[in-house]
């Protein structure tokens, strides 16, 4: 039977989709696991290890959720970008909380240090909420 038509391109679609998401996963993460962190007292250490672990896990649980979230809402902000005759604000705010946040989960996630945040903040509310450290 010749696959054509939609459901011949379906893997591949699927397969840009994916390569899409993980290159955008390295490309917000990459600068934020540079950086030192209390976690890395514990590498090398069976807790440190169990935390990678644990963090793998809720990223395998926890991406595929937020990937359709973005997903939706990139499609939603384009369809109120159009409904709204071309009002870039109307997109944007349902762009930035839809396709924002965390995507991967680190240790620093699951202990505490850093939120997990499913819906996207701009960065400059992300710098007026934020507390100063003294």
């Amino acid at each position: 039977m010749n696959r054509s038509g939609y459901y011949g391109r379906l893997p591949l679609v699927a397969g840009i989709v994916a390569v899409g998401f993980f290159s955008l996963i390295t490309t917000f993460t990459t600068p934020a696991w540079s950086q030192a962190s209390a976690s890395d007292q514990q590498q090398g250490t069976a807790s440190g290890a169990g935390m990678q672990a644990a963090a793998a896990v809720s990223t395998i649980l926890y991406f595929p959720f937020k990937g359709v979230f973005a997903i939706g809402g990139g499609v939603v902000g384009g369809l109120a970008y159009l409904f709204s005759g071309g009002n870039e604000q109307t997109a944007k705010s349902i762009w930035v909380s839809s396709m924002y946040g965390t995507y991967v989960i680190v240790p620093e996630h699951l202990t505490g240090d850093r939120p997990v945040r499913f819906l996207g903040v701009t960065a400059e509310s992300e710098r007026e909420t934020a507390v100063p450290v003294q």
